[in-house]
């Protein structure tokens, strides 16, 4: 690669940083919302470009490389809000009522500032060295490339304009419809439980009315969709009313159906989760091994040069520097683990549980930053099966407790160990997290020349500010909704929180024994069938596939999670099909991703608002206008009409925005 010209252009910028922040912030609040009640989350990288050249645009002297810094400090809200994965079972298991601020935010703070240090010394090794696709990071390379530059053509920027009105209008419409439905006026969905045959068997289903589950839909796509609404069709199909059938009930078919799938079908999809997070790693440990071989040969071949000649857009931290900033990290992580226990219940044994739990962190984190670096640069940021990190990471911490301390200690401590093996996960869990994005972005840097330092500072203040920002989020969605599982009075409508039950239930399971694995292993049954299916179609056919992790979010979710979900992925293969008859298909798809990224953001941002009031006022609808009678049937038809009239008006729009 050429050297950087002698006077090198803006980059690292005060306004460039500001922005950036203020994207993660917005972004990071409606990615927590919605990964608590979706179980996925949305990569902002793209739409944080599109918003930047939109926006700097007014600026005199923009580069690429400043809308590459600020996409990089605004891609942490794609990326360490997945601590939501873990971090809500210290809820779920009753050891935290809240998230106390301090705590949470260092466990995101410093784990994600590891996952950044971790990945400096991969960058060469799994970026510039490799051929790895990195699909995202060369999408949004090509997106500043068009119009990142202050030399951008006039199509160019009117493709910026456009994107920029796409995203603002999705999140205004899909605000206002979140408000609406706040009042009742508008139904939030359409839910119907029934009896199936004769034997008292239940199921029933719940379409969500929410626009940002149909952009998450859109966003992922129409296979994932498809393996979604499978995963629906196995637990509400056949789990729910064959469990429900061996377990008669007075209660009606609505309480019934939920009870099933709450404390039967669930663990069926964790079991099929399970074996679907093992499968795709496993997959994996043979190209991560070859290539991390090979790039280290690389990188040994290449220090023997002159390395002083490195030109600017190879510059990385100095590996000294990243020793010391690591070691910085570690030494509080290692004090919070030394203080974990306030209960008491593990006194006498923390130091041996602080020493191992640090060790533990150091060599696992190192592990999953290599392995989902690895990943994202063959799959994506988004397709990576974070879920499995976790799922491996805690059961891991588990099993070591098991062999060193839980023999000692008397069963009432067992709710402790719990805790802490899921305290170390959060840890390891937020630096795999980071690395998962860190080197997609170093692909986008190098795809548009810019300097490796600076966007590895961009995204250690991306890191700062979402650390910052997930806490008090993450709390007061607590307190106004609440998690499914968690203990506490009862509330109508709690959050799922999928990933985080899931691995809170497999802490338990290993170190209590507490759960049916009967379930669990059907599970894990029905998730090698998927995979046995998945693989076929791969090599059997162009594009077709069944995403085992999806399938199992499909059967571990509730329908009001999912179904949604699949008609997005429908809507949204619809469009690309018709945009494929226009002159520009490639700018039209583009609008239509700004779109549902706008949606997600709108709603995201209410959705915390709304759980702001529901919170400080007591009221399940603290801004309720008509009657419950009015809410149970008119505002029923009338948001199911308004809903789909709504949707159907944005995409007919966006598609126009260029001829």
């Amino acid at each position: 690669m050429a050297p950087v010209p002698a006077t090198a252009p803006k980059e690292l910028t005060v306004r460039g940083l500001i922005l950036g922040v203020l994207i993660t912030l917005v972004f990071t609040a409606a990615n927590v919302f919605f990964g608590l009640k979706a179980g996925l989350t949305f990569a902002t990288s793209i739409p944080a470009a599109v918003i930047s050249m939109a926006v700097l645009r007014g600026f005199r002297g923009m580069t690429i490389q400043e809308n590459n810094i600020v996409q990089t400090v605004a891609s942490a809200a794609g990326t360490l809000s997945s601590i939501i994965f873990v971090l809500p079972g210290l809820v779920i298991i009753g050891w935290w009522s809240g998230f106390p601020y301090i705590v949470s935010m260092l466990i995101c703070g410093l784990g994600g500032i590891l996952g950044v240090m971790y990945s400096i010394p991969l960058r060469r090794a799994l970026v510039t060295q490799s051929d790895l696709p990195y699909p995202e990071g060369i999408a949004c390379a090509e997106v500043l490339k068009v119009g990142g530059g202050a030399e951008a053509h006039e199509g160019a920027i009117e493709d910026s304009r456009a994107g920029l009105r796409a995203v603002l209008w999705g999140s205004v419409l899909s605000a206002l419809y979140a408000i609406v439905v706040a009042t009742r006026i508008f139904a939030s969905d359409l839910e119907r439980y029934f009896k199936v045959g004769s034997r008292g068997a239940v199921s029933g289903f719940d379409f969500l009315f929410s626009f940002a589950l149909f952009a998450v839909g859109h966003l992922v796509g129409l296979w994932v969709g498809i393996a979604m609404l499978v995963g629906a069709l196995i637990g509400w199909g056949w789990g729910v009313p064959h469990y429900s059938e061996f377990h008669a009930s007075a209660a009606g078919a609505a309480q019934l159906a939920q009870e099933t799938w709450s404390h039967k079908v669930r663990f069926l999809g964790a079991g099929c989760i399970l074996i679907a997070a093992i499968w795709t790693l496993a997959k994996l440990v043979k190209p991560v091994y070859g290539g991390l071989l090979s790039a280290m040969a690389a990188s040994r071949a290449r220090r023997s040069g002159n390395e002083a000649a490195l030109p600017q857009t190879e510059r990385d931290i100095p590996i000294g520097l990243v020793g010391v900033i690591t070691l910085i990290c570690l030494f509080p992580i290692a004090l919070l683990l030394a203080s974990f226990d306030s209960h008491g219940a593990l006194n006498g044994h923390m130091a041996l549980l602080a020493i191992g739990g640090i060790l533990y962190i150091a060599v696992m984190s190192f592990f999953v930053s290599a392995v989902c670096g690895y990943m994202a640069g063959l799959i994506g940021s988004s397709n990576s099966p974070l879920s499995g990190i976790g799922i491996l990471a805690v059961i891991g911490a588990a099993l070591l407790l098991v062999f060193s301390v839980r023999s000692s200690l008397p069963d009432t401590a067992q709710q402790a160990l719990v805790a802490f093996a899921l305290f170390v996960t959060a840890v390891v869990f937020s630096v795999a997290t980071i690395a998962n994005n860190n080197l997609q972005d170093l692909k986008t840097g190098q795809l548009v020349d810019a300097t490796p330092w600076k966007q590895q500072v961009a995204l250690v203040i991306g890191v700062i500010a979402g650390a910052l920002i997930i806490p008090p989020i993450l709390d007061l969605l607590n307190h106004a909704y609440g998690f499914v599982g968690a203990p506490g009075p009862h509330r109508d409508h709690p959050l799922p929180a999928p990933q985080a039950g899931l691995i809170s239930a497999l802490g338990q399971g290993v170190l209590q024994n507490n759960v049916d694995w009967s379930l669990i292993e059907v599970g894990v049954g029905i998730g090698a069938v998927i995979i046995v299916i998945d693989e076929l179609l791969r090599k059997t056919t162009r594009s077709a596939h069944l995403s085992p992790l999806a399938v199992g979010l499909g059967v571990y979710l509730p329908t009001s999670s999912t179904l949604m979900v699949v008609v997005g992925a429908i809507a949204g293969w619809y469009y690309d099909r018709c945009a494929d008859r226009r002159t520009n298909p490639a700018s039209i798809k583009q609008l239509g991703v700004l779109l549902a990224s706008g949606m997600l953001v709108g709603e995201g941002l209410i959705g915390v608002v709304i759980a702001a009031l529901v919170a400080f006022s007591g009221k399940d609808f603290p801004l309720s206008l008509v009657s419950d009678s009015f809410a149970a049937h008119g505002a029923e038809i009338l948001g199911t009409l308004i809903f789909v009239l709504t949707l159907a008006g944005m995409y007919r729009w966006v598609a126009q925005l260029r001829p």
